[in-house]
């Protein structure tokens, strides 16, 4: 009896210690799973073929000399077919750009790097707020610590929770029970018995990302990096970005292109990320393909498929995490466990208030005259 009292107020501590922090993990979580779809839905345009040379004519227009801006990286909006988000660094005070366009370069949204609420900045902010609380590698360690007491605190609700044999039914079907604390209760079990497992392993998923350098360590997960190869100072690529996709496309026929890193000074390579047919990522597929900007030869190639088994478990993580790994049937199902996780959250402090709540007493009686 003393070892389960202690669970109790263990669990309940734990939950009202970081109720808060868990409200924002599941609000943000239940909106990030479809967040690529909520934003491309409020930019408006055209569904465009894929243009290779015209989203390279564009790049090189935005980055043209005297605009003071240099291309980093191009990657897919995930939201809408054939959109891309462009990344344009700028030299300080100054400030870099994410310009949206279609598959033919047409311009559809301008936002200033780093804006947090205007032109779409909002989701962004949503989606970092649920992965670091917007206090990068500081607050990724304080989601993953928090993470690892709500694992330890659904272990502990599951071994408090667990009925006695023939009176599963029961408990996972409440009957009518008492207003108050009585029902509250009720239902706080049976909804935690509801889902507490795939709870549990989206959970671990998100800790084991939010702890992504070490979890790489323990899993020895090869390596994916090209070999050195230097831009030659005022040397401009001789291989442009169309070019360099689609020597990555014909080694992987049917793949989509998910991210293009452009070549600098450190690394005269075109990064082209694709994802093939059967890889679980959803948009971002871990297939890479190293062109070099000097003369197009592939300095590396790394097929997620055939990865080692230490490689594809950490490049599954996310995919198991946001559910992408059983389509759309997945995704709702880890929206529905930030349903959970808010629903339980919110039963248990309001048991834990009524609780505390004096009872009222109840008057004594006059006798009659």
């Amino acid at each position: 009896m003393n070892r389960r009292a202690g669970l109790v107020r263990a669990h309940r501590w734990a939950s009202l210690v970081a109720a808060l922090l868990w409200s924002v993990q599941a609000s943000t979580g239940i909106f990030a799973v479809f967040h690529w779809e909520l934003d491309d839905a409020t930019v408006a345009g055209e569904a465009r073929a894929l243009d290779l040379e015209a989203i390279e004519r564009r790049a090189m227009a935005l980055a043209a000399p005297g605009q003071g801006l240099a291309v980093d990286s191009i990657w897919t909006s995930a939201g809408a077919a054939n959109r891309f988000d462009i990344f344009l660094d700028a030299q300080p005070p100054a400030k870099g750009q994410v310009v949206r366009v279609d598959g033919t370069g047409n311009i559809l949204r301008v936002r200033a790097d780093g804006e947090r609420r205007t032109n779409g900045g909002w989701v962004e902010t949503l989606v970092v707020l649920h992965q670091s609380l917007l206090a990068g590698d500081a607050g990724r360690w304080i989601i993953g610590g928090s993470g690892i007491l709500l694992l330890a605190n659904i272990v502990a609700g599951a071994l408090l929770a667990r009925p006695r044999a023939g009176q599963w039914r029961r408990a996972l079907l409440p009957r009518a029970a008492p207003a108050g604390a009585p029902r509250l209760y009720a239902w706080h079990r049976a909804i935690g018995l509801w889902a507490m497992l795939p709870a549990a392993c989206v959970v671990c998923a998100g800790v084991l990302l939010a702890f992504e350098a070490t979890t790489e360590q323990i899993v020895a997960a090869s390596a994916v990096e090209p070999p050195a190869l230097l831009l030659p100072a005022g040397t401009a690529p001789r291989v442009g970005l169309a070019e360099s996709v689609r020597t990555a496309l014909a080694r992987y026929p049917g793949a989509i292109v998910s991210g293009i890193g452009f070549p600098s000074a450190e690394s005269a390579w075109w990064a082209v990320r694709l994802r093939q047919p059967g890889e679980w990522r959803r948009a971002y597929g871990k297939t890479r393909v190293f062109v070099s900007a000097l003369d197009g030869s592939v300095g590396a190639d790394f097929d997620a498929l055939a990865a080692p088994p230490g490689r594809r478990f950490l490049d599954a993580l996310f995919s198991f995490h946001t559910g992408e790994i059983a389509g759309r049937t997945g995704r709702l199902g880890a929206l529905a466990v930030g349903v959970w996780l808010l629903a339980m959250t919110l039963l248990g402090c309001r048991l834990w208030w009524e609780r505390r709540r004096p009872r009222r007493q109840p008057e004594p009686r006059v006798p009659a005259a």
